[in-house]
């Protein structure tokens, strides 16, 4: 073909042979310290895996009723009861709580580091046009192509797992975190300095409450794509509903895909609407006390 029709045939740039040096790099020289690093997301993994492994289904059942009652009422509590009775029901109750373990550091760790993020980003212009094009790339990048690098630094198990899961997961809650922040009235800044408050008292006084239904809507976004991250991250050795799914597949047993698959739909639920009832809930206080 004339190289004028296609150029492409002669003209390439040799990008993935960039990638793999860049990635080697970082390996050679950053993959101790980072394996160091490694073990307090172990640590804090495994104490809350075991946690929700040991405790008895019927009171983990319970639990979750009094919580989504105290939260918002009993169609709550009846919507946990049923999605978590559903998945012990089905055989996967263990497997849910790995998972749900998983999920919840992860989202510790996000909002650790996300929410400070955030509002460094959302006060400082400079550091937010930096800023933007990284959570831009993070945001693009399908969820297959984190566990590459992740296993080359961090080996492969539930602690890479939580790794990964945190990178896929932490831009929403950046991103909210910051867009809340700046939504906040002008003018409720300068009430707030004219009565001579400091900085960190507007910032924990004024800003961040009125903020709050942003970043938990931030919040809630990290937590479903941790879920959904954490179902991808069986592909390096996480347990759970996802090396159900992975596992069913790989044998052709649809019996075990569709449990473990039921599961992860019904833990998706379960975890989507109490998050959200965090907020509903808050919200609905303050305007009660508003009004008496």
């Amino acid at each position: 073909m004339d190289p004028i029709l296609n150029p492409f045939d002669y003209v390439t740039v040799p990008f993935g042979d960039w990638s793999e040096i860049a990635l080697n790099a970082v390996v050679d020289r950053w993959r101790s310290p980072l394996l160091a690093a490694k073990a307090p997301v172990q640590s804090f993994l495994n104490l809350i895996q075991g946690s929700l492994v040991a405790v008895p289904p019927l009171l983990g059942l319970l639990f979750v009723a009094i919580l989504g009652w105290v939260l918002s009422g009993w169609k709550l509590a009846l919507i946990g009861l049923s999605c978590l009775g559903f998945i012990g029901l089905i055989g996967a109750w263990e497997e849910a709580m790995i998972t749900l373990s998983v999920v919840l550091t992860a989202v510790v760790i996000c909002v650790l580091i996300g929410l400070p993020i955030g509002i460094f980003a959302a006060r400082s212009d400079r550091f937010l046009s930096i800023l933007r094009p990284v959570l831009d790339l993070m945001q693009t990048i399908p969820s297959f192509v984190y566990l590459v690098p992740v296993v080359m630094l961090f080996g492969i198990g539930d602690a890479p797992g939580v790794i990964v899961t945190c990178l896929f997961a932490i831009t929403p809650l950046i991103r909210l975190t910051n867009l809340g922040i700046r939504e906040v009235r002008e003018d409720l800044v300068e009430a707030a300095k004219a009565f001579g408050a400091s900085e960190l008292k507007i910032l924990f006084g004024t800003q961040i409450p009125l903020a709050r239904p942003t970043i938990l809507a931030g919040l809630n976004q990290t937590v479903l794509l941790s879920l959904s991250m954490a179902v991808v991250a069986s592909m390096i050795s996480v347990a759970g509903l996802g090396r159900m799914v992975l596992e069913g597949i790989g044998r052709l047993d649809f019996g075990s895909a569709t449990v473990g698959g039921l599961g992860i739909v019904m833990t998706a639920i379960f975890v989507d609407r109490y998050t959200q009832a965090l907020g509903s809930s808050r919200s609905g206080r303050q305007r009660k006390g508003g009004g008496t």
